[in-house]
């Protein structure tokens, strides 16, 4: 792996596509410096549409005119594009497994299983009642949607080595940031808030126990701002972004208040449902509990950060994957990068 990456002086594109926006982020070959990053809006009607409406075009005004070097992008799926799920097997070996796996989630997924693309992360042996089992986490895609976001990716003048699921991009981007060993023994809750969902990850190092997407986004946020104040969704999301993105001690006190007393039912229900996935790890994976949570994504702030650590009693930090290659980098959440720096650091060998 080490000569692969110092032979190249630049790294592939991460491409992180999400409902609201895509970014592009690219390392130089021994993953020790910054080449370049982008972020550009998708069209607001593709968050109603297809995954990859106006994605092409999306693709070429964050590529174009940019610092990128070469055209070889790490394409993620996502929330809209995953069908995941952790399901339990009886323990066998080789491909029995596989076709375990393919039976246990045949009637489960929602396309034909003949136009599916089916992967799995084998989590841990669990006990259930007298019997060890297999817990596995079962990532599956449709074949067509699939062809249709590399069709616009190669469209926008990319060219697509590889694709990768969200929730591994970001356990690889934070295990740089968590590179001790004392880190990589932990059990940490990785929380990735974006505009339309929240991604949960709960790993071992770079190990995946449990994966689940959340219903609960920046829309929702926004939608609840809207209705508190009577404004239109638009409005709510630059209020929020405007002044969430200040410092604390240049927000507007009111302002920030009314946010918070706005967004309070959404944030409970976050919290909520991230503590039933901690109830779930803590009752399926024993003798071990989490040491961390880190709140990553592009609705990640330290107001959240502080409501989840009280809620579900867990230390809690802010995402921080440019660190290592911008250390005084400003302007934005910077955790909104996460997913694309971890595509970004894929190993194409």
């Amino acid at each position: 792996m080490v000569g692969w990456w110092t032979n190249r002086r630049a790294g592939p594109i991460g491409v992180d596509i999400g409902s609201h926006s895509v970014k592009l982020l690219q390392l130089n070959g021994d993953r020790t410096s910054l080449i370049e990053r982008s972020r550009w809006d998708l069209p607001a009607a593709a968050e109603r549409q297809a995954p990859a409406a106006g994605l092409a075009e999306a693709l070429k005004r964050a590529y174009e005119g940019r610092g990128f070097q070469g055209r070889d992008a790490v394409v993620s799926l996502g929330s809209r594009e995953l069908f995941v799920q952790n399901v339990r097997v009886d323990k066998v070996a080789g491909g029995d497994l596989d076709r375990m796996i393919r039976q246990e989630v045949a009637e489960r997924i929602p396309f034909a299983l003949e136009e599916a693309e089916i992967r799995y992360l084998e989590a841990a042996d669990v006990r259930q009642q007298e019997v060890t089992r297999r817990e596995v986490i079962v990532l599956a895609c449709h074949r067509p949607v699939l062809e249709q976001l590399l069709l616009a990716v190669r469209e926008a003048g990319l060219h697509p080595v590889a694709v990768d699921v969200e929730p591994a991009a970001l356990l690889r981007c934070y295990a740089t940031q968590f590179r001790r060993d004392e880190d990589k023994a932990q059990r940490a809750l990785f929380v990735h808030v974006g505009a339309a969902n929240t991604a949960v990850v709960i790993a071992q190092g770079t190990d995946a126990l449990f994966i689940k997407y959340l219903d609960v986004g920046g829309r929702n946020l926004d939608e609840s701002v809207a209705r508190h104040l009577g404004m239109e969704p638009a409005e709510a999301w630059a209020l929020r972004r405007h002044n969430g993105d200040r410092r604390t001690d240049q927000q507007d006190p009111e302002v920030a208040l009314s946010l918070m007393e706005s967004t309070r039912p959404v944030v409970d229900r976050l919290a909520n449902e991230i503590s039933l996935c901690v109830r779930y790890h803590s009752v399926t994976f024993r003798g071990q509990p989490l040491a961390r949570l880190v709140l990553g994504g592009g609705e990640a702030s330290q107001a959240l950060a502080d409501t989840l650590a009280t809620r579900l009693n867990l230390k809690c930090e802010l995402g921080d994957p440019l660190r290592p290659y911008e250390p005084a980098a400003g302007g934005g959440r910077k955790s909104q990068w996460d997913v694309a720096a971890g595509l970004a650091m894929r190993d194409l060998n």
